[in-house]
């Protein structure tokens, strides 16, 4: 049970609380982002990038800049969402 919560953080190269570190961070940015968008669907002229520039951010943060380790074929399993 206990490999559940440090398996995932490990191929990406980060322990449990630094993984949690990020994917909160991440979580609150895209928070932020979502909002923008709303405030922008209501008031054009207001956030006019902050949500495509979070998106991009957060993309170059995690896709482009992270070193991952590639997941082994066996282990690899799908998740449900929420999981």
């Amino acid at each position: 049970m206990l490999r559940r919560f440090t398996e995932h953080p490990s191929t990406v190269n980060e322990t449990y609380f630094q993984h949690m570190a990020m994917a909160l961070g991440f979580g609150s940015r895209m928070l932020l982002g979502g909002l923008a968008c709303f405030v922008h669907g209501f008031f054009p002229w207001l956030c006019l990038t902050r949500g495509s520039d979070t998106i991009r951010a957060l993309h170059h943060r995690m896709v482009i800049h992270r070193t991952a380790s590639a997941a082994t074929p066996a282990r690899a399993e799908p998740v449900a969402a929420g999981d």
